[in-house]
């Protein structure tokens, strides 16, 4: 399935999103784009508060605005940043996606400079709280 993901797209999308991040505490603008099953991207980008803890990364904004139109069946996650290496997804992204996704998908992560980091949720999230539990 990871070779029929349209990658670039996916990047590309995060890249031009990255550019709306509102960051203006952290200077750490950050675009994420998910492809969903019917072949839609959907991205987002961060979105700082003056009181950090309302602060809400760009892979959560891209599943909250996926959920907004009505997709289903995420199948990649793309992030964009400005790091001499890739960064993953922090932890509260990573139970976000477990919400939404099985621990197979792809979640890659590439830097500016073109650097790529590669993992799937359960590689990054090997014992998810799940909806399973409740």
């Amino acid at each position: 399935m990871a070779d029929e993901i349209p990658w670039e797209r996916l990047f590309e999308e995060a890249l031009r999103v990255r550019l709306r991040a509102h960051v203006p505490y952290s200077r750490f603008p950050v675009g994420a784009a998910v492809l969903y099953a019917d072949g839609s991207v959907v991205a987002g980008c961060n979105v700082e508060n003056a009181t950090y803890g309302l602060t809400v990364c760009a892979e959560r904004n891209a599943f909250a605005a996926g959920v907004a139109q009505g997709r289903q069946k995420p199948v990649a996650v793309a992030v964009v940043v400005d790091t001499p290496e890739p960064c993953p997804p922090c932890g509260m992204c990573r139970q976000v996606m477990a919400e939404f996704a099985g621990p197979d998908i792809p979640v890659r992560s590439r830097t500016l400079n073109g650097g790529e980091a590669r993992y799937s949720l359960g590689e990054l999230l090997p014992h998810a709280f799940t909806g399973a539990f409740l």
